[in-house]
């Protein structure tokens, strides 16, 4: 499998312990075994591992202790923590009395929390492992992104559409049943199956719950489950001021991949026109967007502006700073501006942009029209917003 050079910039000064999380599959293990390649390394997958630390997790310190102290001066990676959060009480021992420095990786801090275990209280700086981005991979191929994903081992897989189907119905839903975030399987499965319908939309939580046969609370829950577990985004709604025209209280979701949206979506791309392309392209730039903001720590946020009079801006940062349309389009034309122009008046952005399929960039009534690689250029160059 190609090995990337990923964004990701995992810097600890001496002693500095740090969680790691991510969705299985993005390169959490790769990543860490090629930076801190002489550090003790614990994989929680190994089942006899595994079963020796849950029946004593005092194990832990007791061979730690009898480490060269010149290997533990590296930080001491423990992957899938969250197989066992009763090692988290032993690790802090560790870091308190002996000084040492871990790296948790996981899927998901959720179990932690609800089995009340502990964080570390601080102790450990929180980094996330996400897809490929476009940075990483260097490349534009639009329809081979959309279609296979940008998690690394299926971006360049031939047989893509087997292993997503693998991916998403053999690990990603045994994933939430396995670590016991749910206790209604049938309904959950139920409810999985489903987000196809409402991927990258507003959340009609009651058509949801019909459609599942359960609650609309509970369907808040999953949703919850989803995000916690670092498999989909909320996107929430943008409003400075008290309108009635603006829609306030119902969010989006996006999956964290898009070769996995596009298994639960039923598509095939096979073309840069049409719904389905138009729908997985907005996904790719949210995921590019979201991606930026997570690597580099910044501290804005992402919305999205809509009327009830279906006036749409697909992307708001910052406190209306930058506005972004996405557009599938390779022929912008005055009418594609119209909800720029709507919420510009109102709100005056700093930037505008049209991110679309148009071959070079240009400006009109102050509306930078950009291709979509040109755009991200410029965001991974720090060139959109600081």
């Amino acid at each position: 499998m190609k090995i990337y050079q990923r964004f990701l910039d995992l810097k600890l000064p001496p002693h500095q312990s740090a969680f790691l999380w991510g969705a299985r599959k993005t390169g959490k293990t790769t990543y860490l075994k090629q930076k801190f390649p002489k550090s003790i390394y614990y994989d929680l997958l190994k089942t006899d591992l595994y079963f020796d630390l849950l029946k004593r997790p005092s194990l832990l310190r007791e061979q730690l202790s009898a480490e060269d102290s010149d290997l533990l001066k590296q930080p001491i990676i423990i992957d899938e923590v969250q197989k066992i959060p009763q090692l988290l009480d032993e690790i802090h021992w560790l870091i308190e009395n002996k000084n040492l420095s871990f790296i948790l990786c996981g899927s998901s801090a959720r179990k932690i929390i609800r089995n009340k275990a502990n964080l570390l209280g601080g102790r450990a700086w929180r980094y996330n492992m996400l897809p490929l981005t476009s940075v990483e991979i260097n490349e534009y191929k639009i329809l081979k992104i959309l279609n296979h994903g940008l998690i690394p081992s299926h971006y360049n897989d031939e047989n893509y559409p087997k292993s997503l189907k693998s991916y998403v119905y053999d690990y990603l839903k045994q994933e939430v049943f396995n670590e016991g975030l749910t206790r209604n399987i049938p309904a959950f499965s139920r409810f999985f199956d489903s987000l196809g319908y409402s991927h990258g939309e507003l959340i009609n939580y009651s058509n949801i719950a019909r459609d599942c046969g359960i609650d609309s609370k509970t369907v808040k829950e999953y949703f919850q489950i989803l995000s916690d577990t670092l498999l989909g985004y909320f996107l929430l709604p943008y409003q400075k001021k008290a309108n009635r025209q603006i829609i306030t209280a119902t969010p989006k979701f996006y999956l964290f991949d898009l070769g996995v949206a596009g298994i639960l979506t039923n598509r095939q791309i096979t073309d840069t026109k049409g719904i389905s392309y138009g729908k997985a392209f907005e996904h790719f730039i949210f995921m590019e967007l979201h991606a930026y903001k997570t690597y580099l720590e910044k501290n804005w946020d992402i919305k999205f502006w809509r009327t009830k009079s279906h006036q749409e801006v697909d992307f708001i940062l910052g406190e209306a700073e930058i506005a972004i349309e996405v557009k599938s389009s390779a022929n912008i034309k005055s009418r594609d501006t119209k909800s720029l122009r709507a919420f510009s008046e109102e709100h005056k952005p700093r930037k505008q942009f049209i991110i679309c399929n148009e071959n070079k960039p240009r400006i009109v009534n102050d509306i930078n029209i950009t291709p979509w690689n040109i755009f991200l250029e410029k965001l991974w160059s720090d060139k959109i917003i600081s």
